[in-house]
């Protein structure tokens, strides 16, 4: 790349302008480059330029990628594996689904790394069932890799899993690995990785695999996101500092942005880290509809909202951060200001409410009381149970396996403190706003924009659905 991108303009890493459709043709663009300089360097090697570069995972959490790995490395334990998270189930996010779709090669190769890294030989992807275009990228691309050789004795397995919003929480992924459902371990993947034979905490464990000794193994394993390995295979191939080249010194590189809600232009853009919101909004996004102005822009439903004043915030974890939200795995929905708040909070929190699988009482019965307040307020306009929510509200993370409580806290309890005159307008019994809103779960890009899921509407604190 010639030239450094402006604060508005588009960077071609991991989206290429044209999707990728054989093997040849990622050859023929440079693929393979990163596996062979793996090779080459060895995994310390490895992992200290992913260190070097200042890769932070894409999933949400940016959590540094080469201590990651290094942690997973050093950790006791003679087997070890590699998962790829691609459950992406987020409102408001379809990064992965769109790197899938361009280019699953890349997504193969960065596991590849990842794996020779860490020292694991076989890795698993996880997909929802209904990512059905993506599975089927994925999987002809491990195959014809493997029958190339490029991926050595490395074993590739896809797990189609449910449609379950925690089925993309790490320790749940393990879960649907093995069978199960996406309920939440309590210790992180490193210390009890997949079919870890020592049972912990209460866990089951699991029966050795044959050939394999019996005993006490944790079985350390590293889960990344689909995005942060294909950033892999581009550092790998173009270097360090080629990858500082965009971004900010904390957060370097490019990220893919997911920008949906009512802008004119929903879509998917790869922006350098530190572009202002502004330019995902007004620029990629089209803006808003005529004479309509941003109320507020959620990312996704694990950070606080930013109200409309601050589209000028870079979009970093430490300037969003500053701002009072945060980065999470970019996905941003916008709100103009014919939308109402409370309307926003209660759609959140009832998503939040459903999804929860109910193993930590506090965030199951809380998040339950919440959507349940705000229907009340929003319904009749009885705002008495305002203080049930705030009591609610410091509760629900009580005991919390993941972060879905701690979303809870946050998103719907900063939209609250954002717009309390949507409260009040309720109230007194003069909001016209509108309430009419879906949850933006993006089950589809076409040429036209996003395909909700229409079904999410209809789904109940079970996990079954309704008519």
């Amino acid at each position: 790349m010639s030239a450094r991108p402006g604060p508005g303009r588009a960077a071609r890493r991991v989206l290429p302008e044209a999707p990728v459709g054989s093997l040849d043709g990622y050859l023929a663009a440079g693929g393979g480059a990163a596996i062979r300089r793996a090779r080459s360097i060895g995994p310390d090697a490895t992992i200290d330029e992913v260190t070097a570069a200042g890769l932070r995972g894409r999933g949400g959490g940016g959590f540094p990628t080469g201590r990651k790995w290094r942690t997973v490395r050093d950790a006791p334990g003679s087997r070890r594996f590699v998962v790829v998270n691609g459950a992406e189930g987020e409102p408001g996010t379809f990064k992965d689904r769109a790197i899938l779709r361009a280019d699953a090669y890349q997504v193969v190769e960065g596991a590849a790394v990842a794996a020779l890294a860490v020292g694991a030989r076989d890795v698993y992807v996880g997909l929802k069932r209904s990512f059905v275009r993506e599975c089927d990228a994925l999987r002809t691309a491990a195959q014809e890799m493997a029958a190339a050789g490029m991926l050595g004795d490395l074993d590739v397995t896809i797990v189609q899993g449910p449609p379950e919003y925690l089925f993309g929480e790490e320790k749940a992924l393990l879960e649907v690995v093995e069978g199960k459902d996406p309920l939440p371990r309590v210790l992180p993947p490193y210390q009890h990785g997949l079919f870890a034979t020592a049972p912990q905490l209460g866990w089951t464990s699991s029966e050795p695999e044959p050939g394999e000794p019996r005993g006490e193994a944790a079985n350390p394993t590293l889960v990344n996101n689909v995005e942060t390995l294909a950033h892999v295979t581009w550092l790998l191939s173009h270097g360090v500092d080629s990858f500082r080249a965009l971004g900010t010194s904390a957060s370097p590189g490019t990220t893919v942005f997911t920008v949906s809600g009512d802008v004119t232009r929903p879509g998917v853009h790869e922006l350098p880290l530190g572009t202002p919101l502004r330019a995902l909004v007004e620029v990629h996004g089209g803006g808003m509809r005529p004479g309509r102005r941003v109320k507020m822009v959620c990312s996704g439903v694990a950070n606080p909202v930013l109200p409309g004043d601050r589209l000028d915030t870079p979009m970093d974890h430490e300037s969003l951060a500053a701002a009072g939200s945060g980065l999470g795995s970019a996905g941003f929905v916008v709100y103009d200001d014919e939308v109402c708040a409370l309307a926003v909070a209660r759609l959140f929190s009832r998503f939040l409410f459903v999804e929860s699988c109910g193993q930590c009482p506090p965030c199951k019965l809380q998040s339950g009381a919440v959507t349940e307040a705000l229907e009340e307020i929003e319904r009749t306009g009885d705002a008495s149970g305002l203080a049930r929510i705030e009591r609610a509200l410091r509760t629900v993370t009580d005991g919390s396996r993941c972060a879905l409580a701690a979303e809870e806290q946050q998103v719907v309890g900063s939209i609250l403190r954002r717009f309390p005159e949507d409260v009040v307008a309720h109230e007194e019994g003069r909001c016209r706003l509108r309430h009419d809103l879906q949850i933006p779960l993006l089950a589809d890009l076409t040429d036209t924009g996003f395909v909700l899921d229409a079904r999410q509407g209809h789904k109940r604190p079970d996990w079954t659905y309704g008519t």
